[in-house]
Order: structure tokens, then C-alpha cells, then sequence
């Protein structure tokens, strides 16, 4: 009663399939929508931006992508940050020797190239799957890492091996290099945060997301009702890759500006982000981003109350949080497989029906 209406009565096929239709949470997204837009760069400082925003903002496509190749495709992948490499390079690349294009259309063909790339590494998904798949794509990770350190033109024969991001900007705003503001590096990534959301919303929603959930939950039953296990695996890997390559590329540019591939896009990036979707919600678009608000808070949050607050030393917090993220990661997989996205689930359940028992 406090939730909603009594009644799922609905007079047109476009209502019945509305991404919210309870008043409840359509007014909620706009209000965050008007929220992020509107209020938050008028307020954000290179704090707040560094240490939460644009980490949240760049993390949350990643685990969008993932989540879509996981979650929803039920194939495993190990290779995030391998991909995540990839798009920075790309940006890199693009970057560099297209000076005159726009820095957006930079980092959409960086999510392209990801995508290719993922692509030709998701086809052994056609013969293996499981703990097999895990196993070729964490090879991929290491491979890509390999690549990028080892082929001097990837980073345009720099003697330390590191790539600069130049300054570019969006109508006439500095997004990248040493001279930007916090609230146009945050706004340029929440454009592609929101353009991330929805794509993937609409694409679970129809049929290639059903089709990617019926290989998740049986590939051969779904083979046999006409699913073409070729083009739902591969046609994963290239959202999933599209996506990671754009978080890749963000993470390079606007986030970090310098980055040497061993140290930032390694095998701990991998499971960052697959640590994210499992807390968050395997098979969730809200997942995703509670997964991403929460590895990225957490260790905001330990900073100031061990540290700060109680004094602790530096290194023990760091320890601590190591130890929060593995028993989380436990305590989900035992007890709420589909993580924080089923809680939100079932709290919204419990408030369509108070104050009636249940």
C-alpha cells in the first residue's frame, strides 16, 4: 500500500512493459537523474570526483558489461582487465593519431575495438564453458597484458613504456589532460554511464537478452527451441567487450591520464570488477551499480573511520578491507547468490504489501 497501487492493471502492451512501472520508482529515477545532472556537478570538488565519482561512474560500465556477459550469458570471464587494457590502448592510438576527431568518438571506437577483441577470445565459449572458459579468457589477460608491454608501438616507442593522455576537449571544456575540472570529467562519464544503462536495459529486456539468459540456464534446451548458441555467445562478448572497452578507455583518459598496463589494468582489475557483479547482483542491471557504489565506497569509508577516526595504521585498514570484500563474497554466494540487487527486491516486496502481515 505504501509501495504502489492495489492491482497490476494495465490498458496497453507499452505499460505492461515499462522498465518502472510503479509511480514509486519512475519518480525515483528522475529524481536521480535530475540529481546527477543537475545538482552534483555544481557541488562536486577533485576529491570527490577522484576518490568516488568518476571511479563509480567508469566501474559501473565495466560491471554493466561483465554482468551482461556473466550474468546473463552464464559465461565466465576472467579477462576484464585484459579488455579494459585493450580500450585504453585503443583510446590511446586513437588519440594520438587522430588529434582532430572528438575525444567522444574516440573512446565509442575504443569500445568497438574492445569488442572485436573479446570476440575472437569468446570463440573457444563455442566448445568449452565452466571453469574451462575461465581458464582461456584469464589467458587472454595475461596475453593482452604481455602484448602491451612488450610491443613498443602500442605506447608510440616511449622510453618508460607509459602512455600520457593529450588534452582534448568537448565543446571547447577540457575533458582530458592536466587542466580539467572535476564537474566536466564527471559529467563527460555520466553521459556514457547513462547511454551505457540504457543500451543494456533494452538489450536483457528483448530478445537478445532472452536469448542470452536461455544459454545461461540450459544451452542445450535452448539450441533445441531454435536459439543459435553462435550468435547469442558471440554477440555477448561483443556488448560485454563494448562496454569494458569504454570503461577502459574512460579509466585511461579522464580518470588516471597516464597508465602503465602491468600495474593498472592487471589481473587484480579482473577481479575487482568481477567481485562487483557478484556482491552487486549476478544477472542485474541495478546490481552492477550497487556492486560498483559498493568497492568503491568501501574503502572511502575505511580510510575515515580506521584511520582518521580510530588511528589505525594504513596498511592494517588496507588488510581489513581485503578481508570485508572475501567474507561478503562467501556470505552472498552461501546465502544470496543474487546479491544486494535480490535485497532491494525483496525490501521492495515487503513495502507493496505493508502494513498487511507477510
Amino acid at each position: 500500500m505504501l509501495y504502489r497501487e492495489a492491482g497490476d492493471f494495465k490498458t496497453s502492451y507499452s505499460a505492461d512493459n515499462q522498465t518502472f512501472p510503479i509511480k514509486f520508482d519512475r519518480l525515483g529515477y528522475y529524481t536521480a537523474l535530475i540529481i546527477a545532472f543537475l545538482v552534483i556537478p555544481f557541488i562536486i570538488n577533485d576529491y570527490w570526483a577522484n576518490a568516488i565519482f568518476l571511479p563509480f561512474l567508469i566501474y559501473a560500465i565495466a560491471a554493466l558489461g561483465l554482468n551482461i556477459l556473466v550474468g546473463y550469458c552464464g559465461q565466465v570471464s576472467l579477462g576484464t582487465g585484459g579488455f579494459m587494457a585493450v580500450g585504453a590502448y585503443a583510446c590511446y592510438k586513437l588519440m594520438t593519431s587522430m588529434p582532430e576527431v572528438n575525444i567522444f568518438f574516440h573512446v565509442i571506437i575504443s569500445g568497438g575495438i574492445t569488442a572485436a577483441v573479446c570476440v575472437v577470445f569468446g570463440l573457444p565459449s563455442l566448445r568449452i564453458k565452466g571453469f574451462y572458459l575461465a581458464v582461456a579468457t584469464l589467458a587472454a589477460q595475461f596475453f593482452l597484458v604481455w602484448l602491451f608491454n612488450r610491443v613498443a608501438w602500442f605506447y608510440n616507442y616511449s622510453a618508460s613504456g607509459q602512455i600520457n593522455a593529450p588534452e582534448r576537449t568537448v565543446f571547447g571544456i577540457e575533458v582530458t589532460g592536466p587542466n580539467t575540472e572535476a564537474w566536466a570529467t564527471y559529467l563527460f562519464c555520466l553521459v556514457f554511464l547513462v547511454a551505457s544503462a540504457l543500451i543494456a536495459r533494452n538489450l536483457t529486456r528483448g530478445m537478445a537478452g532472452r536469448k542470452w539468459m536461455a544459454i545461461r540456464d540450459m544451452d542445450i534446451a535452448a539450441e533445441i527451441i531454435g536459439v543459435n548458441p553462435l550468435k547469442a555467445k558471440i554477440s555477448a562478448f561483443a556488448v560485454s567487450g563494448f562496454f569494458v572497452g569504454i570503461s577502459g578507455a574512460l579509466f585511461f583518459s579522464v580518470y588516471l591520464g597516464a597508465v602503465e598496463v602491468g600495474e593498472v589494468f592487471g589481473i587484480n582489475k579482473s577481479f575487482l570488477v568481477l567481485f562487483m557483479i557478484i556482491i552487486g547482483g549476478l544477472g542485474s542491471i541495478f546490481g552492477s551499480f550497487a556492486g560498483a557504489a559498493f568497492l568503491v565506497l568501501l574503502p572511502v569509508v575505511l580510510k575515515v573511520v580506521g584511520v582518521d577516526w580510530l588511528g589505525w595504521p594504513t596498511d592494517i585498514v588496507a588488510h581489513l578491507q581485503l578481508v570485508i570484500v572475501g567474507a561478503l563474497i562467501v556470505l552472498f554466494l552461501i546465502l544470496e547468490p543474487h546479491g544486494l540487487a535480490q535485497l532491494w527486491r525483496v525490501t521492495k516486496q515487503k513495502l507493496r504489501l505493508w502494513p498487511f502481515p507477510h
